[in-house]
């Protein structure tokens, strides 16, 4: 039986293969996976996915498995010491950012009762289904990111711009972007072979 056929961006690496098939572009309706990811994506600032992903574990651990209640506790000595946590990424304005978002994420919660209720709205509640044919099609922003994205930094969110919000909607699942000729593209339940 041959192999399905992916987005270009998996490549052969199990990681990515796994993170892709089982997490890429699923709807996520849990609040600390939302905490997770949008700190994962800000994170990756300048870097690829793959070396974040990498790091995932040691990220959660360093980050209390991104319980947004006690990473908005982390104090100054916290900080420090995750300055030097090599199982992260060590740079203190992404780290500053965490406890930062920590703090804006349980206003959020408190505001709306989950943060998924309030980021699902800028879906109108359900994945869009993009159905691209080629993963050169995939923007990088759209008018839904850039609306999420000025509404979080309006809150006080930090590393939460258009384009770090565009992945991390495509990484929850408010976006299906898996190009065709991908087993998982909205295009590969639209059309018999």
């Amino acid at each position: 039986m041959a192999a399905p056929v992916r987005c270009e961006w998996v490549g052969e690496k199990p990681h990515l293969i796994r993170y892709h098939d089982e997490e890429w572009g699923r709807p996520v309706h849990d609040d600390r996976t939302h905490f997770e990811m949008l700190q994962l994506e800000g994170a990756q600032a300048g870097l690829s996915w793959e070396t974040i992903l990498l790091r995932r574990e040691g990220y959660r651990r360093a980050f209390a498995r991104f319980n947004p209640a006690r990473v908005a506790r982390f104090d100054a000595r916290k900080r420090a010491v995750l300055l030097k946590d090599p199982r992260i990424i060590r740079n203190r304005l992404k780290i500053d950012s965490a406890v930062t978002n920590a703090r804006a994420f349980l206003a959020v919660q408190k505001e709306f009762g989950s943060f998924d209720a309030y980021v699902w709205r800028f879906v109108g509640g359900a994945p869009k289904q993009d159905r691209r044919a080629s993963p050169r099609k995939i923007p990088t922003s759209t008018a839904e990111s850039d609306a999420l994205s000025k509404d979080l930094k309006r809150r006080g969110f930090r590393f939460v711009g258009s384009t770090i919000i565009y992945a991390y909607m495509q990484a929850i699942g408010m976006v299906n972007d898996h190009a065709a000729p991908c087993f998982l593209s909205p295009r590969a339940h639209t059309h018999s072979c």
